[in-house]
């Protein structure tokens, strides 16, 4: 059986959450969890941010936040949505005008925050525009921001005030009859955003965003994220992910399919089975994986790899994967198709032939789907 392949001890009951469309992605209910990313580049240089929209979904995004800060990045934002292959996530921070203006150049959702929208007055208006304009609405708690009233109350952000700014902010959407919206309640420290995603998934059937808000650079950031955000998905909690790193957005896409792939929430691309290598290994497994990354980095099809130095691991894992390698002597090493022996290859030709083999693999399973549909 291969690794994308799920048995019945490694299946997560997902919570039940009330599905919105955010423009033409589902999101909660059944739906796939969907991964987000945000851009970096200044919204109004509408050239380089939809590159970066562009890269980020050749890399998996379903969705890609931008941010709002201005009238010039509201006027730019409606080409951007012009040209974007996937629905645009309007960024609205301090301004309630910013939402409206969003809401007008065609954002598919407003994500704004309780912390620094305003009063109830400037919500409504916002909620008038994205209804108007059929688009979803955001909740997007921080503990970074939370209102001052709630920080007098608790003394600190907590994840009661936290669960209490998002519960106040429904009731505002739901007073007015607003019921496309989702929520998240976001912290940098892992034990205060899983305490307070814990609580408002109790408290509402609302679709969840999860999040690790400034996690930190490229490695301590993955790993915070992964902590945090896989205990949570394990828990079936979250509907749409983002993980927040200092790097670059296409890492930020790849590492939350990773951490959906590893919990078999989301099958994307070739997952490679590598061991971390040794002296026993019979050929150089780092710079090999490496280059099959890079080789094999064009395939969506979900599918399975492993490559492995030596044959204490190698011919077990190489049962349950689509294709793989394990190193031998003098050489070369077995290759494995469907979980089976079938052929010995050296060293030297190995990678453009294991490369031939998941393309020809990823081929035929492409097939099969067409020919069952």
């Amino acid at each position: 059986m291969s690794h994308s392949q799920l048995r019945p001890w490694r299946t997560i009951e997902r919570r039940k959450s009330r599905r919105i469309m955010v423009g033409s992605v589902p999101v909660g209910g059944d739906a796939p969890i969907a991964v987000q990313t945000m851009t970096n580049t200044p919204t109004t240089d509408v050239a380089a941010t939809v590159a970066q929209v562009q890269a980020a979904v050749e890399a998996g995004a379903d969705l890609v936040r931008v941010s709002v800060p201005d009238e010039a990045s509201a006027r730019a934002l409606r080409e951007i949505v012009r040209e974007s292959p996937v629905p645009i996530i309007a960024d609205i921070h301090f301004h309630y005008r910013r939402g409206i203006e969003a809401a007008e150049a065609g954002a598919a959702c407003l994500r704004i925050n309780p912390g620094n929208i305003g009063d109830e007055s400037r919500v409504r208006e916002v909620i008038a525009a994205a209804r108007d304009h059929g688009c979803s609405i955001r909740i997007g708690v921080n503990a970074g921001s939370l209102e001052k009233h709630l920080l007098e109350k608790y003394g600190e952000p907590c994840p009661e005030a936290m669960v209490e700014s998002g519960l106040d902010h429904i009731r505002i959407l739901e007073d007015h009859d607003f019921h496309d919206y989702k929520i998240s309640v976001k912290a940098s420290d892992v034990f205060l955003a899983a305490a307070a995603y814990h609580g408002i998934a109790e408290a509402t059937d609302a679709p969840i965003h999860l999040g690790i808000t400034e996690a930190g650079g490229l490695v301590s950031g993955t790993i915070k994220s992964a902590i945090g955000l896989g205990s949570l998905l394990w828990a079936g909690i979250g509907d749409t992910i983002r993980v927040s790193l200092s790097a670059d957005p296409v890492e930020e896409v790849k590492v939350g399919f990773e951490i959906l792939k590893s919990l078999g929430l989301r099958h994307r691309g070739v997952n490679i089975i590598s061991c971390p290598s040794c002296a026993r290994q019979g050929f150089d497994v780092i710079a090999t994986v490496e280059e099959l990354e890079r080789r094999l980095a064009h395939i969506h099809t979900p599918m399975s790899l492993s490559i492995i130095g030596c044959v204490v691991n190698g011919p077990g894992e190489a049962l349950m994967t689509d294709v793989g390698f394990t190193g031998g002597g003098a050489g070369a090493g077995m290759v494995y198709l469907a979980g089976k022996q079938s052929h010995k290859i050296s060293n030297a030709e190995m990678i453009e032939h294991i490369v031939e083999q998941v393309e020809k693999k990823a081929a035929e399973i492409e097939a099969a789907k067409e020919k069952d549909a």
